[in-house]
């Protein structure tokens, strides 16, 4: 049965003194991320914001498995890009 599974990441970029700091860090992770994994990535929260942001990265499987798999690993690979910045992550399936 196909899965669609979401990652959502929580970031706090506390050293970001304006809109266009924050977006160059965001810009770069979801880059990073599509460029990686084949997924696609969004920020979907906290527009106006100069330090935090949420990212939401998706992906479309033929199985659960794999997707989770999936994105465990964009997890991972966010969280080594992010360090510190990374204040929290979740998947959801739809």
């Amino acid at each position: 049965m196909p899965a669609i599974g979401v990652l959502t990441l929580e970031i706090h970029v506390e050293d970001s003194h304006s809109l266009k700091e924050k977006r160059h860090v965001v810009k770069s992770l979801k880059d990073r991320l599509r460029e990686r994994f084949n997924v696609a990535v969004a920020e979907i929260d906290y527009l106006d914001s100069w330090q935090h942001a949420v990212v939401a990265a998706v992906t479309v499987s033929k199985d659960r498995v794999h997707a989770e798999q999936i994105l465990q690993a964009v997890d991972k690979h966010a969280a080594g890009l992010l360090g510190g910045a990374l204040a929290g992550s979740n998947i959801e399936w739809l």
